[in-house]
């Protein structure tokens, strides 16, 4: 294999550019948007709520001015919600940074687009190794041509949709440029799937009609359709059961106009999605049982509806809070429209959730805007050890950020001390490009990305990048990770800076000592060090031997090119280097001191 460019680093320039802001006649001033009949109330001017009556010419248009602006915006302030009522439309999407395309129907077929919904990389070269944060969701797609295209990267995840045809997950055309880690949850493709260059991919509950190519980490959880396990060529892991599971809450309207969110049922041992069969099990939450958050509400605003028995919707935009926001009472939905993006001002923490039942935290970026928060995300406390395997909380693409808009720091992104917490579809990144001032060793710190103290914990895409110390720390017993991304910190300025005791670097997997059961399958961690230091980190995943600790299908890489350094050893001290240049190392399982390649 040729060597694989960087996906950020040598970018980091373009990537860069200046936010540019949505223009007015899209946001306030358009026909549609002054419309009362076409938005409901309270849901504000940056969700775009669509029914087949405005003709799909009108819809064209209105799509294709946020797609305008939002394409190139990576790190600007607007945020979209593109909301389809249950209906037939003949549009294509495109999907740019910081967009959410939902349908409102009970099913993916109740919303139908006759066309394509996209994302492509041309606004960055024809490379998708940068197409972060947007999503789409709750439809059923029929692409003219036969081809679905969702070329991405970390943060954009595809959930509940039906594609009446092949999909396709790099850029166009086949070839032109890398895509890098991707998520498909509770869907069906009845064609064939081709990775094609996407690096990185998790399928979780899916039905697809079959799967080609590869590059370094494919995995599938319960996906009816799936290939056969054959880590390391071609780099398939396949578990055919998901153990336990519930979707992401969803947004939909009934006919008469009035608007609730959906919480899936709770699923155990399952395999194909949860809609496949009929409706899917689970409740319905009016939207007046709701505290429909608007930019400009404070945390006291949004905590005093909360205790008041509030849910919690926020719609798309930024959220400066001084304060952390508490969720105290069990069975409580808090659901981000539009990536809505939290943003702790205050040295702050941002969500707090209670050691208490059946939590949902969905759909939202947490961002670190002061110098030192001690955790953007708390779920439990560590004075409790509660059993919640009947009602476990869960969190569906929660993406804390630490740099690229705003200089920040924190000591932990996202922290679980609960037991019986679902995580599904997670990125806590600390950023390697940005906005400039945002970008830097001591400019925007971070400790850990993901530490988890509770026991039987299950993370269904983790996705961890450039923290500075452990990026993942489970010190929690009965743990259970499907699929982890990771790279190592770019910008270590030197080995003395990135060491502790007499270890270089700090693994990008570590399970504490004292565990006694952890299972992962599907690893990979990769490294990439621009500031030509000789940088090296001792090992990539790091555990205690003992039986009950098994690793399924773990990888290292090397993006130095003729720079020096690396990962010396993929875990504990097995594995061959990765070094001084391109290189990959793959390991079918390590237990008990024992590995299998």
């Amino acid at each position: 294999m040729s060597v694989i460019p960087t996906r950020r680093s040598v970018l980091r320039g373009a990537a860069a550019a200046a936010a540019i802001p949505l223009a007015g006649s899209i946001a306030t001033g358009s026909a549609f948007a002054a419309s009362p009949a076409h938005r409901p109330v309270g849901l504000g001017p940056n969700v775009h709520v669509f029914d087949p009556s405005m003709g799909d010419a009108a819809i064209q248009a209105q799509v294709d001015a946020v797609f305008a602006a939002q394409a190139p915006n990576q790190f600007g302030t607007e945020r979209y919600a593109l909301a389809f009522k249950p209906g037939t439309y003949n549009v294509d999407v495109n999907v740019g940074f910081y967009t959410h395309v939902l349908g409102l129907g009970e099913s993916p077929s109740d919303v139908v687009i006759n066309g394509h919904v996209t994302v492509d990389a041309q606004w960055f070269d024809g490379n998708g190794t940068q197409d972060f944060w947007r999503s789409a969701e709750n439809l059923t797609i029929v692409p003219p041509d036969g081809l679905e295209r969702w070329a991405v990267a970390q943060a954009a995840p595809l959930r509940r949709v039906h594609v009446k045809g092949d999909m396709n997950l790099m850029p166009s055309p086949p070839g032109n440029g890398w895509s890098s880690g991707g998520y498909l949850a509770d869907s069906v493709v009845d064609g064939q799937v081709n990775s094609g260059s996407q690096q990185q991919w998790l399928s979780r509950n899916d039905t697809i009609g079959s799967w080609t190519s590869s590059n370094w980490n494919m995995v599938f959880v319960g996906v009816e359709g799936a290939p056969d396990t054959s880590f390391p060529t071609p780099p398939y892991t396949t578990v055919d059961r998901t153990p336990v599971v519930r979707e992401k809450p969803f947004l939909t309207v009934d006919r008469h106009g009035d608007y609730q969110v959906f919480v899936p049922a709770l699923r155990r041992n399952s395999t194909g999605t949860s809609w496949a069969h009929g409706p899917a099990a689970g409740r319905s939450i009016p939207l007046s049982d709701f505290h429909v958050a608007r930019p400009g509400d404070s945390a006291a605003t949004i905590n005093l509806a909360l205790a008041l028995g509030k849910h919690l919707l926020f719609t798309p935009g930024v959220y400066p809070l001084s304060a952390p926001l508490l969720v105290l009472r069990p069975g409580t939905v808090v659901l981000g429209l539009g990536l809505a993006t939290l943003q702790a001002v205050h040295g702050n923490s941002l969500i707090e959730v209670a050691d208490v039942d059946d939590v949902s935290v969905a759909g939202v970026i947490l961002e670190a805007a002061s110098p030192s928060s001690p955790v953007l995300l708390r779920v439990g406390n560590s004075f409790s050890r509660r059993n919640h395997s009947a009602r476990p909380t869960a969190i569906f693409d929660v993406f804390p950020r630490i740099g690229g808009a705003v200089a920040g720091g924190t000591e932990v992104s996202i922290q679980i001390d609960s037991n019986d917490v679902i995580v599904d579809h997670v990125w806590a990144w600390r950023a390697d490009h940005g906005l400039d001032g945002t970008v830097g060793w001591s400019v925007n710190p971070a400790g850990t990305g993901f530490l988890v103290n509770g026991d039987r914990v299950t993370a269904y895409g983790l996705f961890v990048e450039h923290h500075q110390k452990y990026e993942v720390l489970w010190n929690g017993n009965h743990g259970r990770t499907y699929f982890f991304q990771n790279e190592h910190p770019y910008d270590v300025p030197t080995q003395s800076a990135w060491k502790h005791g007499n270890t270089n670097g700090y693994a990008a997997y570590k399970v504490g000592d004292h565990v006694t059961e952890h299972h992962a399958w599907g690893l990979g961690s990769y490294c990439f060090f621009n500031l030509n230091a000789d940088i090296y980190t001792d090992r990539a995943y790091e555990v205690p031997d003992t039986p009950g600790v098994v690793f399924t299908s773990l990888m290292t890489v090397c993006l130095n090119g003729a720079g020096g350094g690396g990962i010396l050893h993929c875990i504990n001290n097995t594995g061959d280097p990765v070094q001084n240049g391109f290189g990959t190392f793959n390991m079918k399982s390590y237990t008990n001191g024992v590995a299998s390649v």
